[in-house]
């Protein structure tokens, strides 16, 4: 499996941020009290709730999954072009289990209310009429200013929330599209966001003005960028871009390329690729996993 490990330089760029090696020896101890209490942790009740969200452009039908006791980290999930359905409900459930207070919005509930698709195991992406289901569901989250606007709304949500612990910081998470979603959050509400996971992130670098990769200067999260094989055979100097950034912004992030795994690895319900071979990955969907809770615990704490 290849390895893009890119830490950059020694100090942040903000009062207070974690130098390099700081930020490593957090990571190294967060990943043994991981494997040491994980199994505890993520044996925590947790209480699932669905909720509304108001936002500029409306109200987000969403779900809140927090442990049933205490008070906890937010977490925002953002799905991917399926949006919320049982398998980010079961992914909010296990990140809530850890320890986290989580909440997962619709992202298209400017369009429709969730689930958008109702089998995604089902969807075939080499047919047209399937594909142009997609086409308005991502365009009413990538058009400009949405996911900015709704970024903003959903932490105000989770800080209103007595299961939330203010005074930790918020993480956030995305699955394909979710993965620009996640920087969009980070930038727009950098005080807050504390650590921003991408697992096969969509259209993270491109040629546009705005392209989200050029968000790097104002973030001020921990990143942690998982990168697909074929994702990366298509545009192999993504990851190089990403690196770059992040070093010039003074931040660390990790990048890694899963050379074994298609996008959409970490999602159990993706449907087969087009050899008939599964998409979902669970060796590597459960690195990634430990990746995003080492990430988590060192950044969150």
């Amino acid at each position: 499996m290849a390895d893009e490990r890119h830490d950059q330089n020694e100090k942040g760029n903000a009062p207070g941020a974690l130098s390099r090696r700081e930020f490593v020896a957090l990571s190294v101890a967060a990943g043994l009290a991981a494997a040491a209490g994980s199994a505890a942790a993520a044996d925590l009740p947790v209480t699932e709730t669905n909720v509304q969200v108001q936002t500029p452009d409306g109200v987000c039908d969403a779900v809140f999954i927090h442990p049933t006791t205490g008070t906890h980290p937010g977490v925002l999930v953002w799905p991917d072009a399926f949006g919320l359905r049982p398998t980010m409900r079961d992914i909010g459930k296990r990140i809530a289990a850890e320890g986290y207070a989580v909440l997962i919005p619709n992202p298209f509930y400017r369009v429709a209310k969730a689930p958008v698709i109702a089998d995604p195991s089902s969807f075939n992406f080499q047919n047209p009429t399937d594909r142009a289901k997609l086409t308005p569901l991502m365009g009413s989250i990538n058009a400009p200013g949405a996911a900015e606007k709704d970024a903003v709304a959903f932490i105000a949500f989770l800080d209103a929330q007595p299961q939330v612990n203010t005074a930790k910081k918020i993480g956030t998470q995305g699955y394909c599209m979710g993965g620009r979603l996640v920087m969009k959050t980070a930038a727009a509400v950098p005080e807050r966001v504390g650590a921003g996971a991408s697992f096969h992130g969509g259209g993270l670098v491109t040629n546009d003005p705005d392209s989200p990769h050029l968000l790097a200067p104002k973030i001020k999260a921990k990143m942690y960028f998982g990168i697909a094989a074929n994702d990366d055979r298509q545009q192999p100097d993504a990851k190089d871009k990403l690196r770059e950034a992040f070093e010039a912004a003074k931040n660390p992030a990790e990048i890694e390329v899963y050379s074994n795994s298609q996008h959409g690895w970490c999602v159990p319900d993706m449907p087969k690729q087009a050899n008939g071979e599964p998409i979902y990955n669970k060796p590597d969907a459960e690195r990634a996993w430990s990746k995003l809770v080492v990430l988590y615990n060192a950044a969150l704490a």
